[in-house]
């Protein structure tokens, strides 16, 4: 669909910026389990396609990545983390699933209320990550 030095070009950026952040974070005690890039394309005149590619959108945040503590880490299990699974398993636990996402049976339209402690517990694994990542 988008053609094969497009396509080469991608994929070196983002096995370049994944590497280069997996070292990093493992300096830091941090596995950077996986992530996503979005890239787009914008005019350039320094591009024989007439386009460059451009990384858009956040990177490497909590949101967008997968972060497990380098010190507990056990292959082949469940991990402790710095990032959204923890409220993805709270919602699976209290009914959500795929077609739901406007709230429970019975209460479509009113959204999902999230207990305060699911809040404060993702507030407290984003700001670890942060800490362990940038101090």
């Amino acid at each position: 669909m988008i053609g094969e030095d497009l396509y080469s070009q991608i994929s070196k950026a983002a096995i370049e910026l994944y590497n280069t952040a997996a070292e990093y974070a493992r300096t830091r005690g941090v596995i950077l389990a996986d992530t996503k890039f979005e890239f787009g394309l914008v005019p350039s005149t320094a591009s024989p396609s007439g386009k460059s590619l451009i990384l858009i959108d956040e990177l490497l945040t909590p949101d967008s990545s997968r972060y497990w503590p380098l010190s507990s880490y056990s292959p082949g299990g469940p991990q402790p983390s710095f990032d959204k699974q923890y409220v993805r398993d709270w919602l699976v636990k209290n009914g959500f699933r795929k077609g739901l996402e406007s709230g429970p049976e019975g209460h479509a339209g009113e959204g999902w209320t999230i207990e305060e402690s699911i809040v404060k517990g993702t507030q407290e694994r984003y700001a670890e990550a942060v800490k362990l990542l940038t101090e």
